[in-house]
């Protein structure tokens, strides 16, 4: 995927769940394009990443689904930059895999845990410090499973993020803010290092999960699932001048399915 030097020169970035998957792929764009950026997650994996950043990086080690743990990022990043210009809200993602009636009550609250409150408290943390500087960037991970199979809690996480970024975005233009989302679709990525549930699923489990992935690739235009650099692409496009007339909105990145 080609990357575009100095498109980020002096500009500094918070990326969270930064140390596998999406998230690493745009922190590490992020920096081979000038930016100095905060690499956060609650796995030291992120050590790893940060190194092959290089010395223009940070990692910080956070619990995101606490307000705690992202003003700690976001004072971090500060701390080390002096400055916050971009901030991506990637954490998140399905921790299981059924029809809502399997949900238990716990379940159903880690979903929303896991998939909303990261979004919510790390831009509750940044924005003060964009207040300040008269302007900055947000881009929302979201996904277009809010329309899908065996996934209502974080279907309903991630349509909770769709409404921060529109609110966001109204409430902070004014103040030179811009706040977008991407929404992507099924996404190929390395196996996890760290799963999201560490039990070993049940052949129904599997079966769940195998409804998920066909309704995905048949929901798609192209047929397939993306790669983690396509996603990358989207979000750096909206998180760089490029994009400075967009703001309000959640763009697909599924190969035509729209959500």
């Amino acid at each position: 995927m080609r990357t575009y030097p100095d498109r980020f020169a002096g500009r500094t970035a918070l990326v969270t769940g930064a140390a596998q998957g999406i998230g690493r792929d745009v922190a590490l764009r992020l920096a081979r394009e000038g930016a100095r950026v905060a690499l956060v997650d609650r796995s030291p994996l992120v050590e790893e990443v940060r190194q092959e950043a290089g010395a223009g990086a940070i990692a910080v080690t956070a619990d995101l689904e606490t307000f705690a743990g992202a003003q700690a990022a976001a004072e971090a990043a500060q701390g080390a930059f002096g400055r916050l210009d971009i901030l991506v809200n990637n954490v998140g993602g399905t921790i299981w895999a059924k029809p809502y009636a399997e949900y238990a009550p716990e379940q159903v609250e880690a979903e929303i845990r896991r998939s909303l409150y990261p979004t919510l408290w790390c831009c509750r943390a940044v924005l003060p410090a964009m207040l300040a500087a008269g302007g900055g960037v947000i881009v929302n991970v979201s996904s277009v499973a809010t329309r899908g199979l065996n996934r209502v809690p974080y279907a309903a996480a991630k349509g909770g993020v769709n409404a921060v970024t529109a609110c966001l975005a109204w409430e902070y233009a004014e103040h030179g803010i811009r706040v977008c989302g991407v929404a992507p679709g099924g996404t190929e990525a390395p196996p996890r290092r760290i799963p999201r549930n560490a039990a070993e699923p049940t052949e129904q489990e599997r079966a769940w999960y195998r409804q998920i992935v066909d309704q995905t690739i048949s929901s798609s235009l192209m047929r397939r699932y993306g790669t983690t650099e396509e996603q990358a692409a989207a979000i750096l496009f909206l998180a760089s001048d490029e994009a400075s007339y967009i703001t309000g909105v959640t763009l697909p990145v599924a190969g035509g399915d729209l959500g």
